[in-house]
């Protein structure tokens, strides 16, 4: 019977339908590196979510291991090269999460709008700041989305029935790929002047590191208000901070940073013009249970049948 170690919180639903299809598995959380070493030995399978780093030295202890598994979609926790080279395959589950991932991007969108998070902080202060947070309209503005996948879709899809102007920059779709969204495909150096919200939806990879840095930020409207509920590290966050800090920009809604959790003493969290999120994009009961069924699933067709799915490949 193949053993399988889940290292992270995710949903029992996955222990059922593991167990159910004939798999041994043991549930440890909050381990460290060490821990995960020491553990990985005696298993086939790896189950996490984005807590627990899969690096080289984790699959090289794994001398019995043969899958590991993403409760998600983003995997730049797991060394997936290494992986690779060790003969390891690595599967996410990309579309769990995809409905509550957009929805939050739009929640921050409105969040930026209207003010919603300052506005609560001072109700709760025991103000009545009516006249110092004039919000804007979504309705009418131009949407300028970075990548056009699973999550990107929802959000165009809302930015129509807005009657947002949809913008899109991905390089790997096509014109009319976009057109299905009521989207317009176009360049970077286009998108950034003319859009009055940006949502960032592309992976972190080499080439999207730091994609919006400081040249970026001088192309935008000075009203732009950007949204990061994708990757920390796709955007700048030294450009971002001298961005919201001299008024380059509106303001900027973060639910991913460079360093997760946020240090304590980030100036993001004094700057009266961002809203703060930690990372709970994909954090619903809906998607949670998706996630944790789909990778389960996918490690009992493997195991069963020899079947793989939805395995990530080094670029």
């Amino acid at each position: 019977m193949p053993r399988v170690l889940i290292a992270d919180a995710v949903s029992d639903a996955a222990v059922a339908v593991l167990k159910k299809g004939g798999v041994d598995v043991e549930k440890k959380t909050g381990l460290t590196e060490e821990q995960v070493c020491a553990e990985i030995v005696g298993y086939e399978g790896l189950i996490v979510r984005s807590a627990t780093k899969v690096t080289a030295k984790v699959l090289a202890s794994g001398k019995k291991l043969k899958i590991v598994g993403r409760a998600g979609a983003g995997v730049d926790n797991i060394d997936v090269a290494a992986a690779v080279k060790a003969g390891v395959i690595v599967e996410n589950t990309p579309g769990g999460n995809t409905t509550s991932a957009g929805e939050h991007a739009v929640a921050l969108m409105f969040a930026l709008s209207r003010h919603i998070a300052p506005a609560d902080r001072e109700m709760r202060a025991g103000q009545w700041p009516k006249k110092g947070l004039t919000g804007v309209e979504l309705t009418g503005k131009t949407l300028g989305l970075l990548g056009l996948g699973r999550v990107a879709s929802v959000v165009a899809k809302v930015g129509r029935a807005l009657d947002m102007t949809v913008l899109v920059f991905d390089p790997y779709i096509t014109d009319a790929r976009a057109a299905e969204f009521g989207a317009k495909k176009v360049a970077l150096d286009a998108l950034l002047p003319a859009s009055d919200f940006i949502s960032v939806h592309s992976p972190l990879t080499p080439e999207t590191k730091h994609l919006i840095g400081p040249a970026q930020f001088a192309k935008m409207k000075k009203t732009v208000r950007l949204v990061n509920a994708a990757r920390g590290g796709i955007v700048d966050e030294a450009a971002l901070l001298e961005a919201l800090k001299s008024g380059k920009i509106a303001g900027a809604a973060m639910d991913v940073f460079e360093t997760e959790p946020l240090p304590a003493d980030s100036p993001f969290r004094s700057l009266p013009n961002v809203v703060l999120t930690p990372h709970l994009g994909a954090s619903t009961e809906e998607a949670q249970e998706r996630v944790a069924v789909e990778i389960a699933e996918q490690f009992v067709a493997y195991f069963s049948k020899g079947e793989v799915r939805n395995a990530v490949k080094t670029n």
